[in-house]
């Protein structure tokens, strides 16, 4: 039985209520991992072509306020 297949079969017999803490906590960690690459992508200019591109709509006025 590999890793994973350990980890799933754990997770399948966590009562309920520990099941929603481990739920709670992998959601929080996900979030945290995407945040710090979203980070490291603005820091490594990846999203900089978007960005011009948001702010040159923006001025052409293709945006509006909501």
């Amino acid at each position: 039985m590999s890793n994973l297949e350990q980890i799933e079969a754990a997770i399948l017999s966590l009562p309920s209520n520990e099941f929603e803490k481990l739920k709670l906590w992998f959601f929080d960690l996900d979030y945290e991992r995407w945040d710090e690459q979203l980070e490291q992508d603005i820091a490594d200019g990846k999203l900089e072509e978007l960005a011009q591109e948001a702010i040159a709509e923006f001025e052409a006025g293709y945006c509006r306020e909501i």
